[in-house]
């Protein structure tokens, strides 16, 4: 079992210009994903700890978040929650914003070494997940698809449609994983996922040097 210890909120950014810029060798985890696609509370599940604000009205994440979290055997990394995406209610320059700050982030982050793509499982990829994977594949980011809400579908059901989901073209570095933050399914696959990527980034980053 992998332990995620001592998570806490380090910093809301709500504009490119409070990014946080100090301690940049610290690995960063990114997780995107639509509004409504339960991001909030996944990270909550993941981290075992309610830091990131849960609600009924989609795209509650106005900012961007920055969560620092230990891991046993000495392994650090911050976990970024990017706002939520395609909720029309919001209007055409709020939107616009969002865009600019989560540009501001991903462009050239040398520490961000993993953008974690929230799918919602009912409905696979819909345009504007498509469209933000052909965004993050352009900067060069890796991407690994996480599929939520799983629990809203038979789970008898669960293979086939993941297969179909891959089939019908995606980006993601591994074979994409299956959560529902209701029922925990997932969760620590997820975890155990994530401690391992860092660790082979850490041994690559050492061998590079």
């Amino acid at each position: 079992m992998t332990n995620f210890i001592n998570a806490r909120l380090e910093a809301a950014c709500f504009t490119p210009g409070q990014l946080l810029t100090q301690d940049l060798a610290l690995p960063e985890i990114a997780v995107a994903g639509r509004s409504n696609v339960g991001k909030s509370s996944l990270i909550n599940a993941l981290l075992n700890k309610r830091l990131a604000k849960t609600g009924q009205t989609p795209g509650k994440t106005r900012s961007i978040n920055f969560y620092h979290v230990d891991i046993k055997d000495s392994l650090s990394f911050r976990l970024v929650d990017l706002p939520g995406y395609g909720y029309a209610a919001r209007s055409k320059s709020e939107r616009n914003e969002w865009q600019k700050l989560i540009s501001a982030y991903m462009n050239k982050r040398e520490s961000l070494k993993l953008v974690c793509h929230l799918v919602d499982f009912r409905h696979g990829l819909l345009a504007n997940d498509r469209e933000l994977q052909e965004y993050i594949n352009s900067t060069g980011k890796n991407i690994f698809v996480v599929f939520t809400k799983a629990d809203k579908i038979a789970k008898g059901k669960w293979k086939s449609t993941r297969d179909k989901y891959i089939l019908d073209r995606l980006y993601s570095i591994d074979v994409p994983i299956i959560t529902s933050s209701d029922k925990g399914e997932g969760v620590e696959a997820l975890r155990e996922f994530i401690a391992k990527y860092l660790a082979q980034s850490q041994e690559k980053s050492h061998e590079d040097s």
